[in-house]
């Protein structure tokens, strides 16, 4: 095993920064106390809880008292997609989501389906998008619920959810609009304003924080039935008590991440383009996923003149005729951590890339590079390097 490490799988998860971790850390020495609880410990407690709720609002440009802490964002979306749908099913009971949602996602759905309610799964284009023609041509009277992700995990293209919920709107329906922002947060411009959604969800591990915590926006004035039954916590919707530590990492990791926004987003602008320039000249026959060049305009044009396309921190790529899982090993044997597709999948082929219609020769040889604020080009050349040695090396499948 070589010792060199370069780990680009940020998408799946990420390093727990340091601040995160010395707040994590103080919060466990010295303020261990239930926040439930009304001694002094408690309300200590009940202060740092406070606090991490802000900053998590603060990141999504949102009030804290919209903000609900989970165990993560498969409980987010179990939350949203689940207790949504049976708040309004006297007035329909028809959902529309996408064919490129994450599992957290479609299996809500499906047993949402099994319960009589009738799901329609929107097909992306040719880019990985949801277009918004698609969905308002899907928008009927008794739709209830919508929910289409931001920001694709396996792809980085970003969908126009803000144009989502402005069909709803025109229509003048009382659909609930959720989107699963988990790979958007602190990596492309965005507020609970400009999305205008009504859910939002959100998680710590994606964005530097740590594992076993989450958070589901709900719009002011919206009542969401609690998923998890308990006690009073989190105003009442959502038992058990509060993963206080966890729940501070994530404050951290999100405010600094908010703070840091700017610079970082450049930095990974950047070196997404030295990659995509690296594999160009090294490697002839490799293929980007969408978008055809695999360009990108930045984050500063964006905001002026071109919508923001996809994430910069998703990079797809594909070798067509070698096998995924075995460039991944040889990777791995050189100290080089990239994935297939969706790290929930295990190494099952990408529901995503056979809704975007590629190849089967595409889809088999296809890896997901993902970076982080701690990516490096030198890291970047030699994982193009040792890419460029696979291609060489390893045969290809017939």
């Amino acid at each position: 095993m070589n010792n060199h490490k370069v780990y680009f799988d940020n998408a799946a998860s990420t390093m727990v920064r340091d601040e995160a971790i010395e707040a994590m850390t103080r919060v466990m020495k010295s303020s261990y106390g239930n926040p439930s609880s009304t001694h002094e410990l408690g309300r200590l407690a009940k202060q740092e809880l406070n606090t991490a709720r802000e900053s998590v609002a603060f990141t999504l440009g949102a009030q804290p008292d919209d903000i609900y802490f989970t165990s993560g964002g498969t409980e987010a979306n179990n939350w949203a997609i689940r207790s949504a749908a049976k708040i309004l099913m006297r007035k329909g009971k028809h959902i529309i989501t996408s064919a490129i949602e994450h599992s957290a996602v479609l299996d809500p759905m499906k047993m949402l389906e099994s319960e009589g309610f009738v799901v329609t799964y929107l097909s992306p284009d040719e880019s990985g998008r949801i277009s918004v023609e698609s969905f308002s041509d899907a928008l009927r009277d008794d739709t209830v619920l919508a929910s289409v992700m931001l920001v694709n995990n396996e792809t980085g293209i970003i969908n126009p959810v803000d144009e989502y919920a402005a069909a709803i709107k025109q229509r003048g329906l009382s659909t609930i609009l959720h989107t699963d922002a988990i790979q958007g947060l602190c990596k492309i411009p965005f507020t609970v304003q400009s999305l205008a959604a009504d859910l939002i969800t959100v998680s710590s591990h994606k964005l530097h924080g740590p594992k076993g915590v989450g958070a589901l926006y709900l719009k002011s004035g919206l009542k969401l039935p609690p998923l998890i039954l308990g006690g009073s916590h989190e105003k009442g919707i959502r038992g058990g008590t509060e993963p206080l530590p966890a729940a501070v990492g994530f404050g951290e990791a999100a405010r600094l991440g908010k703070l840091e926004f700017d610079d970082v987003t450049a930095t990974v602008c950047d070196l997404r383009e030295y990659v995509v320039t690296l594999l160009k000249s090294g490697i002839p026959d490799i293929i980007f996923l969408k978008q055809g060049d695999g360009s990108s305009a930045s984050l500063q044009e964006s905001r002026r003149t071109v919508p923001l396309l996809h994430s910069p921190f998703i990079l797809p790529i594909s070798l067509p005729g070698h096998k995924a899982e075995v460039l991944m090993n040889f990777l791995d044997g050189e100290g080089i951590c990239v994935s297939r597709s969706a790290a929930c999948k295990k190494g099952a082929r990408s529901r995503t890339l056979e809704a975007m219609g590629l190849k089967n020769d595409v889809i088999d040889g296809s890896l997901r590079i993902s970076f982080s604020r701690y990516s490096t080009k030198n890291e970047a050349e030699y994982f193009v390097a040792m890419l460029k040695r696979a291609s060489e090396t390893l045969f290809k499948s017939l």
